[in-house]
């Protein structure tokens, strides 16, 4: 809808010169679609115009209307309701509008604009495999990364692996004690799943030493489980790990290539990638150099205990710890570092950390302590912060094995897809590797979508089942209104029918999706401003919605006339191509047929 804007707002400016004698004040015209319940494309709200016309708001709306209509062929009619101008544009200006649309190759996609844009995101523990927490995670990063390109941005997506730390120390300890020497190799299972085995089996070893101490001691059981060997033994050996201890990081280096490995087929199964992959491992001893800057700066402090701390009590926060007093660092550490580092390769002009909410805290930190530290890029900072997934049996815990694996969930969505398709029984014309690829298309575009279409900030509940529907506002559904409109191109191409813009005048509901296809650009815009997919997912769900309605109540194949059969299968096609665009932007493959 950017044109007609341009197009009206240049009109109404000469309207108030004309009119008025004088140019139109910063802000004063004032633009926006018309709601839906007036007729007409575009609102011309004129009262901040008062001032300089003198007269009542429908007068004015009246006298600058009647300017702009009678400057411009392109508008159709306009009326007045109260101070609002609401003006519609001829179909031959939709005409012109979609020739441009069906004549562009790539559709909502921005021009460069020069900017440079990091997305970090799935950053998982080696401790344990992905599950549906990363996966709204991994979705979100990806969705918001191909957005932000398609508004014209540079973007790097990166990966923050968190492969040192207490937690990978407990999954290591636990295969040390209770492993018997048993590999992803010996056990048939996938190395992220077998270390996540052992971080869940650490907890079990604490929860008998931390009853035995209760039971012996009478403390209770927070104290009971500091003082359990095994999270004593697990300490001494993140210490030994940090003095680069020989056998330790050999075990470490071994665990985590499991891990690694079982990360990567996750990741190529859900379709993503990553420009570059950061390692805490790497990256931590920059954090700690810059924890020495910030003490001879007087930013930070350190305890009698030989603790490093940073005061926030001025900034309305409290006291944030940098370093343990045995040395190794924290998370904060490491995150400065690593921030530190990307600004000094890539120069960002913005940086997104795509995290759950219960890090809002840490960013505000983090964001706050680089500015202290005189880094003037520290406001270019964005946390992503999105709101847990739920699934109807509650809450997941890591520690307690009763996450939902993202492998297992992969594997559920292949045969819920698998399933429903079986059950429209329209496969017949596919082989077995055909259709297995479209059960994985569909189930991953449900899991994705799903997902995706939820405002990010917002805790989902997320039902596999509901995910897979064919109808409603689902994956499955555009995927379902892509392939038919596929399938009509096809028969189109079978008859020799000609796809072309032929100038044969719309009907409104033509106009109507025309509109709809035109505003794809500023809803990308729009989405990428406010760093939320979910815009995007809807618009497609609307513009499927609209064609299906269309389609029901429009002849295309069996028009009478064919200019207006050809021009009708253009805008099928346009549709089409920006369904591609939309859908391509969330990460969605969209099948040829179904």
């Amino acid at each position: 809808m950017t044109d007609s804007y341009q197009i009206l707002g240049g009109l109404a400016r000469e309207a108030v010169k004309s009119l008025y004698g004088v140019e139109p004040a910063e802000g004063a015209l004032q633009l926006q679609a018309t709601r839906k319940e007036f007729e007409g494309d575009v609102t011309l709200v004129v009262f901040p115009l008062l001032k300089v016309s003198r007269k009542a708001p429908e007068t004015t709306a009246t006298e600058i209307g009647e300017f702009m209509k009678a400057a411009d062929s392109r508008i159709e009619s306009f009326n007045v309701v109260k101070g609002f101008l609401n003006i519609k544009m001829s179909a031959g200006y939709w005409g012109e509008v979609f020739s441009e649309i069906f004549a562009a190759k790539d559709w909502g996609q921005h021009p460069n604009n020069g900017r440079t844009v990091m997305v970090e995101f799935s950053s998982p523990n080696t401790n344990k495999p992905l599950h549906l927490g990363h996966i709204r995670n991994i979705l979100l990063g990806w969705s918001v990364s191909q957005l932000l390109q398609a508004a014209g941005n540079n973007v790097v997506k990166v990966n923050l692996v968190n492969d040192r730390g207490i937690h990978i120390c407990k999954s290591m300890l636990a295969w040390l004690k209770r492993g018997n020497g048993v590999t992803p190799e010996s056990s048939g299972k996938k190395g992220d799943h077998l270390v996540g085995d052992f971080y869940v089996e650490f907890n079990n070893m604490l929860t008998e030493e931390t009853a035995q101490i209760m039971a012996a001691t009478g403390l209770d059981k927070d104290e009971a489980a500091k003082q359990a060997p095994c999270m004593k033994e697990a300490q001494a050996m993140l210490v030994k790990w940090e003095q680069g201890d020989p056998e330790v990081r050999a075990l470490w280096a071994k665990m985590n290539g499991w891990v690694y490995e079982g990360f990567d087929k996750t990741y190529a199964d859900l379709g993503v990638g990553f420009d570059k992959i950061y390692y805490e491992s790497q990256t931590y001893l920059l954090g700690k150099s810059l924890v020495e800057e910030g003490l001879e700066k007087g930013v930070f402090y350190r305890r009698d205990d030989g603790s490093v701390w940073c005061d926030l009590t001025a900034d309305g926060l409290d006291e944030k710890l940098l370093l343990r007093s045995d040395g190794t660092s924290v998370y904060m550490t490491q995150d400065l570092g690593t921030a530190c580092k990307r600004h000094e390769e890539y120069n960002f002009d913005e940086i997104i950390y795509v995290v759950g909410n219960e890090q809002n805290y840490h960013f505000q930190v983090l964001k706050l302590i680089l500015g202290k530290l005189g880094m003037p890029w520290a406001d270019a900072i964005y946390h992503m912060s999105y709101g847990m997934v739920e699934l109807p049996e509650g809450k997941m815990k890591s520690r307690e094995g009763t996450v939902v694996d993202a492998d297992d969930l992969i594997a559920k969505m292949y045969d819920t897809a698998r399933e429903t398709s079986l059950e429209l029984g329209k496969l017949d014309d596919m082989d077995a590797a055909q259709q297995d690829e479209l059960f994985m298309t569909i189930g991953l575009g449900a899991l994705k979508y799903f997902i995706i279409k939820v405002d990010p900030r917002k805790t989902m509940l997320f039902d596999p089942k509901e995910s897979i529907d064919f109808n409603g506002n689902t994956g499955p559904f555009i995927q379902y209104t892509y392939a038919r409109i596929k399938s009509i191109l096809r028969k189109a191409a079978e008859q020799k029918l000609a796809v072309a813009c032929t100038g044969a005048e719309f009907i409104p509901k033509e106009i109507e999706i025309v509109k709809l296809l035109a505003s794809f650009p500023d809803k990308v815009a729009e989405a990428a401003e406010a760093h939320s997919p979910a815009l995007v997912a809807n618009y497609a769900y609307e513009l499927a919605k609209e064609f299906n309605q269309y389609y029901h109540d429009v002849s295309v194949l069996k028009a009478d006339d064919d200019k207006v059969r050809s021009q009708r299968l253009a805008l099928l096609a346009a549709i089409a191509q920006v369904l591609t665009k939309a859908m391509t932007i969330l990460g969605i493959r969209l099948p040829e047929k179904m």
